[in-house]
């Protein structure tokens, strides 16, 4: 059997697994509840795949990896980012589509990286031979796992949208953020305006997701700030483990600054653009009605993504 059938079939199985659970064990409210909220977790774990794999490489090789091995450490590392990402394709587990957003980030993210370590923001403190202008290439791959989720969440959750705002308008916004990661280390910094301007224009946004059966609704900055916050708490796991360092780890691990999370919270809306210009107006529909929500629950499992 073809790998992609065979990732097909693991699908479908899990499907009608899930399906007999829910008959057993789910009676009443207050169990519905519980389910959606497991499935909610199982569906968001599934969606930080990516990530979540690179995470683990991390902490793996800081404290296993062989000190005298013939190849590097964030060389390995990147050897291990190519096999997943082929692993991930070849599976069907990633979709062509979701591959071209997170080469974009690759781009995105590598010409700021190099930037920044230049400024002295943070620092890649181990040799490796496959890098670029100090930056080793795995540090592509840590913003490609924050497309690789926006891409992947998107999908898996059926994302639907009330007042999503004009594209241009977003685009505008999040440009701008881009080259304030820039521009403030010589001019004023503009991240309190720019704070300001992701509340205008997104601040009116509904996302509609779908955890289960039925979708539900959260306001997209929420949303934004959420998965900030579990960036911000997934990098201090990274930089414990030495992927990289901020000059206040120079002499030994501390929390990564709450400052941080602003940063990531404006990182969020450039990849949310970067996301929805590559899935054109198809991932920008309106939320459900209420007839289609009544179908979702009636044919619940069928052909949902796992």
């Amino acid at each position: 059997m073809h790998l992609l059938d065979r990732a097909r079939a693991l699908r479908d199985r899990l499907h009608d697994e899930r399906e007999r659970l829910r008959a057993r064990a789910v009676q009443g409210a207050i169990g519905a509840a519980a389910f959606e909220f497991l499935a909610f977790g199982i569906k968001q774990a599934w969606a930080c795949l990516f990530g979540g794999l690179l995470l683990a490489l991390l902490i793996a090789t800081h404290f296993f990896y062989p000190d005298d091995a013939p190849i590097a450490r964030y060389d390995a590392l990147v050897i291990a980012c190519v096999l997943m990402q082929i692993a991930l394709i070849a599976t069907g587990l990633e979709t062509l589509e979701e591959a071209r957003v997170i080469a974009v980030f690759h781009v995105v993210g590598t010409a700021m990286e190099i930037f920044k370590t230049q400024m002295g923001s943070w620092a890649y403190p181990e040799e490796s031979l496959l890098r670029i202008a100090g930056v080793p290439l795995f540090s592509g791959f840590m913003y490609a796992a924050v497309g690789s989720y926006l891409a992947r969440v998107w999908r898996i959750f059926e994302f639907r949208f009330d007042r999503f705002p004009p594209l241009w308008a977003a685009g505008l916004v999040a440009a701008a953020i881009y080259v304030n990661f820039f521009t403030h280390h010589y001019v004023w910094d503009a991240r309190p305006l720019l704070f300001a301007a992701t509340i205008i224009v997104f601040g009116p946004c509904v996302v509609w997701f779908r955890p289960d059966r039925e979708h539900r609704p959260m306001p997209l900055v929420v949303g934004f700030l959420l998965v900030a916050t579990f960036i911000w708490f997934a990098e201090n796991l990274a930089t414990f483990a030495r992927a990289w360092v901020y000059p206040s780890q120079a002499d030994g691990w501390a929390p990564v600054s709450l400052s941080k999370l602003g940063a990531w919270y404006l990182l969020m809306i450039i990849s949310f653009v970067l996301v929805a210009a590559a899935h054109g107006p198809k991932a920008r529909t309106a939320r459900p009605s209420k007839s289609s929500l009544g179908a979702a629950v009636r044919q619940a499992g069928a052909g949902e993504e796992a």
